[in-house]
């Protein structure tokens, strides 16, 4: 008697090797050509190269604005997130010419950035299983677009404790009059992201930043910490400043994960915060995530809400 598949993966691989076999390994939409689309970067779900070029094409029409002409740092896993990984901002031998350098102008250190829906496929060629960016376009990039504050609970802390604090992030932010979005890391915590008019010096936006973190960290200082060391961090939450300072990163809106279980960093809304949705429940190919792309973007409106830098 024939046992059935239980998820169908195994038959999803061998379909997957006969098309490449049979036809060249170029998907909708771009004029990169995927070596080996097969191979698996996320072995455990059975998420193959193009699994991930498919889901970039499939969030392509949101993602494009948050990526395009801006410095990037990658994660790359050429044998999978199970093997050796690289964290890169240079470009090395092979990188694609869609892939594309410039010098930074304050010290003529080699910058990556993309243009278009081949860049980032190229990137997906390259076994690039992470998508990190500055918080500030290659055309201004003295001037950021936005503050992150990613919320990175310690260890041992529940989902609860992280959903408590990004409600209350949004709460101060919501009374300063800065307009906010979140998004889920695909890790541990969420990130609350505020849109800005890029008026403000990379100092004047950390140094809001690090005050805004030190003052939650103050009011309730048994639940967070604004300094990275793990003493500090112990039993409380990291209200994470760093990723606002020039030449730091954070992880792009959409971008896969080089995490158990293929997750997303998925932009949402704070309602579903509330309503319990996690750090991690966005993977890529779930019937969930695709359902969530079929459903009104939260972000369309996230850089026309964006205002200029007030320190007072």
């Amino acid at each position: 008697m024939e046992k059935p598949e239980a998820d169908g993966k195994a038959a999803r691989r061998a379909e997957d090797k006969q098309k490449s076999s049979r036809q060249p390994n170029r998907r909708s939409g771009t004029r990169i050509a995927l070596s080996s689309p097969e191979k698996e970067l996320w072995p455990d779900e059975g998420i193959t190269k193009a699994d991930l070029l498919d889901h970039y094409a499939a969030v392509w029409p949101r993602m494009e604005r948050f990526v395009i002409n801006r410095p990037l740092a990658l994660v790359r896993a050429p044998d999978g997130v199970q093997g050796q990984r690289f964290f890169q901002k240079h470009a090395s031998p092979g990188m694609h010419k869609a892939i594309r350098r410039m010098s930074d102008p304050e010290d003529g250190e080699e910058l990556l950035f993309i243009k278009d829906f081949d860049g980032l496929a190229a990137l997906v060629q390259y076994g690039v299983v992470e998508v990190h960016l500055w918080g500030a376009t290659i055309d201004r990039i003295e001037q950021p677009d936005q503050i992150v504050f990613d919320l990175d609970p310690d260890e041992g802390l529940g989902i609860d404790d992280v959903r408590h604090a990004a409600l209350e992030v949004k709460e101060k932010l919501d009374e300063l009059g800065l307009p906010n979005f979140v998004k889920t890391s695909g890790g541990k915590g969420y990130h609350a992201i505020v849109p800005l008019k890029p008026k403000a010096d990379w100092d004047a936006v950390k140094g809001f930043a690090h005050d805004f973190a030190q003052a939650l960290a103050e009011a309730a200082p048994n639940r967070y910490t604004a300094t990275l060391s793990k003493k500090a961090r112990k039993g409380r939450i990291f209200i994470d400043y760093l990723r606002n300072g020039r030449g730091s990163t954070t992880v792009a809106p959409y971008s896969s994960r080089a995490k158990e279980g293929a997750t997303v960093a998925m932009p949402i809304t704070w309602e579903m915060v509330a309503d319990g949705v996690g750090p991690c429940d966005f993977t890529i190919g779930a019937a969930r995530t695709r359902s969530w792309l079929q459903k009104k973007d939260p972000w369309a409106d996230f850089f026309d809400k964006g205002k200029p830098l007030n320190r007072r």
